[in-house]
């Protein structure tokens, strides 16, 4: 049933990769869309890599950069075990592409321009959307109870800025930058780190040495679960890493059980929008 519904997600961050993943072996046609430059901090499990890699694989499933639609469709005709990342950041691709399905993964809180006319079935990640307004469905992004719960008419819950308890810890595992500038990094994903550990530092716009960096700092100890680049530009007070307290570092290379509960939702919302009965 699934096979030839092409769906169209637009970011390739982390949960969006998770949507991609289960959507994919679901029997889906997939495409994403992302920045030339992406932002996304669980590097190891967002399809957002392949931007700067060419290619790249979560649990056994590729994907590759491509710059235009037609070249996403010469890929998927040609591969069709890959799902094409193209980079796009205006959206102009779902012009090309008329997909079934799109879904608003991009987590900007807000709405950035999609519509229930952008494709039959239109579904949006967390907040920023109003299902039955601007999208079809919304899924619930909040870690709670009601994780990957599908809306058909309201809004997600509104992001309160306090990320979602790990172990205990919700700020203190995230990692910010000091100051705007250029990120430069001392760890890498996957290593342990200790209490005050420089984990980068950020260096101002025409610094003569490095040093002259702010350090970015470890507040609790666990493994670097996610960073930015070395060399991503940043502002002050950007979030551009995680610290996981588990102490686990073969988990970078997972999605996460959020990302899964989310994309069980994308699932159920695609499903029943599409061939089932959701709630009048």
């Amino acid at each position: 049933m699934t096979a030839g519904v092409r769906v169209l997600i637009r970011g390739a961050g982390d949960l969006a990769t998770g949507v991609a993943h289960r959507l994919y072996r679901a029997g889906f046609e997939v495409y994403m869309t992302e920045l030339p430059e992406p932002l996304a901090v669980r590097r190891t499990v967002a399809f957002a890599e392949c931007v700067f890699r060419g290619r790249w694989c979560v649990e056994e499933v590729w994907a590759a950069r491509v710059d235009t639609a037609e070249e996403a469709l010469r890929l998927v005709g040609a591969e069709p075990g890959v799902i094409p990342v193209i980079v796009d950041p205006e959206g102009r691709s779902r012009l090309v592409l008329e997909p079934a399905v799109l879904v608003d993964a991009r987590m900007a809180k807000r709405n950035l321009g999609t519509t229930r006319e952008d494709a039959r079935v239109v579904v949006g990640l967390g907040p920023g959307f109003t299902a039955g307004e601007d999208v079809h469905a919304v899924v619930e992004t909040a870690r709670g109870h009601h994780l990957g719960r599908v809306i058909y008419r309201g809004r997600a819950q509104e992001d309160t800025g306090v990320p979602g308890e790990v172990a205990g810890f919700t700020h203190e595992r995230v990692l910010r930058a000091p100051a705007a500038g250029i990120l430069r990094t001392l760890v890498d994903l996957g290593d342990r780190v200790q209490v005050g550990q420089p984990v980068g530092r950020v260096v101002a716009a025409g610094a003569i040495a490095e040093e002259e960096g702010v350090p970015v700092r470890a507040a609790i100890a666990g493994v670097v679960r996610g960073l930015l680049r070395d060399g991503a530009p940043v502002r002050a007070g950007q979030k551009i890493g995680d610290v996981d307290p588990r102490m686990d570092p073969s988990a970078i290379w997972y999605i996460s059980d959020k990302a899964r509960a989310v994309a069980g939702g994308v699932l159920e919302a695609v499903s029943s929008l599409l061939w089932g009965r959701p709630p009048v």
